[in-house]
């Protein structure tokens, strides 16, 4: 595990201290995603600090989703999360912005006639023809996220939907197709 000093000296609490410079750590790249933190009582020896103030720098890393406790193998670093900005994106854009490389695999489609409430949510008549889609999205060979999505027939009509989905985002197909 890599920290930097402490400073009793100073106002600002022990446990906060060591909650940043493991923060510090994590954003230099001292320490990676998967990298393991030293035990409670390894870290308390080497700082010369509490259990408790330990486990409360730690605790406060793990709200943060900096860290994730994990039984039988520790405190370990966790992935850097995807920020997603506050704008109409896909996940699928926003990871390949972030330069990661997005895999979709399509696990169901289904046609159906529109009931009412799917034909209010697609504006479209009640038994137009609606598809279902059901998809698993990953980056870096590591599932991301479960999506459905529901679209009025219209929107992939005459289009391999694996193919076309597997190839780019939903919200790429869409805007192609005129959306």
């Amino acid at each position: 595990m890599d920290g930097g000093p402490i400073d009793r000296s100073s106002p600002v609490p022990l446990y906060f201290q060591i909650a940043e410079n493991l923060r510090a750590a994590v954003a230099e790249g001292r320490l990676r995603p998967g990298d393991r933190l030293d035990n409670e009582l390894d870290l308390c020896a080497r700082l010369g600090v509490s259990r408790p103030t330990v486990r409360q720098a730690i605790q406060t890393l793990v709200q943060d989703g900096m860290v994730v406790r994990r039984r039988g193998l520790g405190t370990v670093v966790a992935a850097r999360p995807i920020q997603r900005p506050l704008a109409l994106t896909s996940l699928y854009d926003d990871l390949v912005t972030a330069g990661r490389r997005p895999a979709t695999r399509v696990l169901e489609v289904t046609w159906r006639e529109a009931d009412e409430h799917a034909a209010a949510a697609l504006a479209v008549e009640v038994g137009a023809p609606v598809v279902s889609i059901q998809r698993l999205r990953s980056a870096g060979g590591r599932p991301l996220a479960l999506m459905h999505n529901e679209l009025a027939a219209h929107w992939v009509e005459g289009l391999d939907v694996e193919a076309a989905l597997a190839e780019r985002g939903l919200y790429g197909l869409l805007r192609r197709r005129g959306a």
